[in-house]
């Protein structure tokens, strides 16, 4: 009995995994739009890994400047 059912699992298992032939249609309107919506997701991913690392640098920057300008005596005379 238990030969019985782990050939019926098998052979259902290979029925439902093996390919078929899809008769399917992508008109080009709707592929152009599943590329489009490829290419928003990549580059909405890879605007905000931009902005993450943006923000951190232009601080840093700014802080330097600001130290340089600090450290340079501020225009004031030398005596």
């Amino acid at each position: 009995m238990v030969k019985r059912e782990v050939l019926i699992v098998t052979l259902a298992a290979a029925i439902l995994l093996s390919p078929q032939m899809a008769m399917a249609y992508i008109g080009p309107g709707v592929g152009a739009g599943a590329i489009a919506a490829v290419i928003g997701v990549i580059g909405s991913i890879f605007l905000a890994i931009v902005a993450v690392l943006y923000y951190p640098i232009k601080r840093m920057m700014k802080n330097r400047k600001a130290k340089a300008a600090k450290g340079s005596g501020g225009g004031e005379p030398a005596e």
